[in-house]
């Protein structure tokens, strides 16, 4: 049984930094404290280092199976270990959709295969596949997913008893995209009336507004409470919607949850300018005001989870005019130094970092014993330099589609070491894959 000490490192964890040892032995912690003396087959200074829990993402676009020449779960895997994410969740709306617990199964398999980070995927609801959903265990599967606006394939649910269905009978977690269909379809007419086929990128949070956003959520909040349904809503992109969301019980006690995205909080409408449409996301990214609303509502609990959507297209694809450029773009190897990046303004602190990265993710989804730096739990830890600076190129990014929108961005933390269920993944550069991530099981 392999065994890991780490020493002199800096945890953060449950809202507090102090300095302490960590023993692992084979996949779990099995000791913290102070100058431990355990001998283990590999020792870690960690002296001026901070070592933070592995790094939950629970939304990001893998592509595969059917979208390969995008990226492969293999590849994304491997960027999110270097980022300092041990556990993602998976989304659906890949080819074919996930909408099936066979085509469910086969995404599993292939991970078990191929990731280095541990895993788990959502099923897809579509309008006319509830009995498919229905047939999904809890306890090892991360939640349902339904997109309430433009997705991939057959994954709209707009129909309103398909809806009523969903959020009646699903009794797990419900995670949506939620952006009114109806009024992107008005807003794209209205603009393509006034521009052609040459609509400026700028545009995109117009057409995707906030009215669409808020109008669908809303939705989403008024079915989930009058059948008392788990919703957790993705990747928030306006101020109005917080509306929808409270911060007044502890999140094990929320049935409606929320997500911010890491492009939500970094990018504006002013960035399109020089950024175009290697910032196009759906949601889109808004103005300066809905960004800092947002991060207000992360510090003050109302948003609850920070998480990517990490979701990479190919360079050439991105290239296209606004209307043929996919939305989505790379982020899981740059989501926790660019959250540092903000630590470093004086903007939030390390423990709400890790509380929205790592411990939210853990309790919300019921995640059975990762999210936390605690005996017994399962050895996901990461370790970053606060003081190593380094800027993002062509040569150091990972994501198979080869480009960031954080390009030429210099970020003055680092991650030096990723362990993965025990497993020293990553350490200064380099991986080990000789093993595997693991299945997220779920305490429910």
């Amino acid at each position: 049984m392999q065994t890991i000490l780490i020493r002199n490192a800096q945890l953060v964890n449950e809202g507090k930094v102090e300095t302490a040892d960590v023993f692992v032995k084979g996949q779990y912690i099995h000791k913290i404290g102070t100058d431990l003396r355990d001998i283990a087959d590999t020792t870690i200074d960690a002296k001026g280092l901070y070592l933070l829990p592995g790094l939950i993402d629970d939304q990001v676009h893998f592509r595969e199976p059917g979208l390969t020449h995008k990226a492969t779960i293999a590849t994304e895997a491997k960027a999110a270990v270097a980022g300092g994410i041990t556990s993602f969740m998976e989304m659906p709306n890949t080819v074919p959709n996930t909408l099936t617990q066979e085509l469910l199964e086969d995404k599993y398999q292939i991970a078990a295969k191929a990731s280095l980070a541990n895993y788990s995927f959502f099923m897809g609801a579509s309008n006319d596949n509830l009995e498919e959903v229905l047939k999904t265990d809890p306890r090892t599967v991360c939640g349902v997913k339904a997109f309430m606006g433009s997705s991939t394939g057959n994954m709209l649910v707009d129909n309103e008893k398909t809806l009523e269905g969903l959020f009646s009978k699903v009794e797990m977690l419900i995670a949506t995209h939620c952006e009114d269909e109806a009024t992107i379809r008005a807003n794209t007419a209205s603009h393509r009336a006034q521009y052609g086929e040459d609509v400026p990128i700028a545009c995109h949070p117009l057409i995707r507004s906030a009215e669409a956003c808020y109008t669908s959520s809303s939705l989403a909040v008024r079915l989930a409470k009058k059948h008392g349904s788990k919703l957790h809503i993705l990747h928030i992109s306006t101020a109005k919607e917080l509306e929808l969301f409270d911060n007044g019980l502890a999140l094990d006690k929320k049935r409606i949850t929320a997500e911010a995205c890491i492009h939500h909080l970094w990018f504006t409408d002013m960035d399109y300018a020089d950024k175009g449409t290697l910032i196009k996301w759906n949601p889109a990214v808004k103005t300066i005001d809905d960004r800092d609303a947002i991060f207000q509502a992360v510090l003050d609990d109302k948003i609850d989870v920070i998480a990517t959507d990490h979701a990479p297209h190919t360079l050439e694809e991105k290239k296209n005019t606004y209307f043929n450029a996919p939305s989505g773009g790379p982020l899981v190897q740059h989501a926790l130094v660019a959250m540092l990046e903000l630590h470093h303004k004086g903007l939030i602190s390390l423990e709400k970092i890790v509380e929205k990265m790592c411990h939210s993710p853990a309790v919300l989804f019921q995640i059975e014993k990762r999210g936390y730096l605690r005996e017994g739990y399962f050895a996901d830890m990461v370790l970053v330099d606060l003081a190593a600076p380094w800027t993002v190129g062509h040569t150091n990014i990972l994501a198979q589609c080869g480009w960031s929108p954080f390009e030429d961005q210099t970020f003055q933390s680092r991650v030096t070491h990723t362990l993965v269920s025990g497993h020293l993944t990553y350490a200064d550069g380099k991986f080990d894959e000789r093993k595997k991530g693991e299945r997220l099981s779920f305490e429910r």
